[in-house]
């Protein structure tokens, strides 16, 4: 959704984890998807999600996959998915639900090499929309 509802593209990796008006971006209803590009290719140890925390509610079909590739076509690999029914169509996860806190959710990306990350989602509990507060890789440049 290249024209958010609410908010900016950008504000999903500028630094800011507050769920206040100005801070989260708000994407169309249904199957959405962000991917970051890395600028190079990292060993990566973690990511950690903040979707929307102001409110309690659980994400449906978060996948959270990694690659080499800008469009994911190959050399995909999945670090995350709670999709327990393969309602998005990317395969059936075995990751629980969890509710939206301020901490974000910490997933493990358990030292792969990748320079791409795309989070995926499919509305929530409380609407048909997606949300976006803030998005960190952890990880070291590859030399």
């Amino acid at each position: 959704d290249p024209q958010p509802v609410i908010g900016e593209i950008s504000y999903i990796t500028d630094g800011d984890k507050e769920a206040t008006e100005g801070s989260y971006v708000e994407l169309a209803p249904f199957k959405q998807y962000i991917t970051i590009d890395l600028e190079a290719k990292f060993t990566l140890y973690a990511i950690v999600v903040w979707h929307y925390h102001k409110q309690a509610r659980v994400y449906h079909d978060v996948i959270v996959q990694v690659s080499n590739d800008p469009d994911f076509i190959t050399g995909v690999t999945t670090l995350f998915n709670n999709d327990n029914d393969n309602s998005y169509g990317l395969g059936i996860g075995q990751d629980q639900p969890y509710v939206e806190t301020a901490e974000g959710k910490l997933i493990d990306a358990k030292s792969i090499e990748a320079r791409y990350v795309r989070l995926h989602s499919n509305k929530n509990t409380s609407d048909g929309l997606n949300h976006y507060t803030e998005v960190e890789v952890y990880g070291k440049a590859l030399k």
